[in-house]
């Protein structure tokens, strides 16, 4: 498996693994996957804002893709981020959120984030709660009630963790 940057030529990838999420589970709250070009879109938006987007691969192609991009538009959130990490299912409980989610951490740092986020749609998201509790994330908060998805309410579950000297001080 390599972990690398994503690029253009992965979003029809990124797309397929992201629509069966919308379709199948919870840890996204939309209901009508974006298509290729929507996500290549998005892709494009959150990349020029200075989103960091990672891929795993291997000869089957991509495995899994995670991001971190800033948390809020406005000024005072720019030190922190929030990611995502979705990975193909056929390759979940594998490992590849793992390969992905440490190297993001460090690129995050790097960039001159000083908090990360994760906002986990559904409460019940067991494998993602835990994969970010390994990687020094921890229960920020819950919002109860705030999707409608397959027929029931969804709490989200807010995790924070720092990233280099975090609030010790100033950026």
């Amino acid at each position: 498996m390599e972990i690398r940057p994503a690029a253009p030529a992965d979003i029809p990838e990124i797309q397929a693994i992201y629509a069966h999420h919308v379709l199948n589970g919870t840890g996204t709250f939309e209901e009508m996957p974006p298509s290729v070009e929507e996500m290549a879109g998005r892709f494009a938006a959150f990349t020029a804002a200075g989103a960091i987007w990672l891929v795993a691969g291997d000869a089957t192609g991509v495995l899994g893709y995670a991001y971190a991009a800033r948390y809020h538009s406005r000024a005072a959130y720019r030190f922190t981020a929030e990611d995502s990490v979705y990975i193909r299912d056929d390759r979940r409980g594998t490992g590849v959120g793992q390969a992905l989610l440490a190297p993001l951490i460090d690129a995050a740092t790097e960039a001159g984030f000083r908090q990360m986020l994760a906002v986990i749609g559904d409460a019940a998201n067991a494998g993602s709660i835990a994969l970010h509790r390994r990687h020094g994330f921890a229960e920020a908060g819950r919002l109860h009630a705030v999707g409608y998805k397959f027929g029931r309410w969804r709490d989200v579950v807010l995790m924070q963790r720092p990233l280099g000297q975090g609030d010790a001080a100033a950026p």
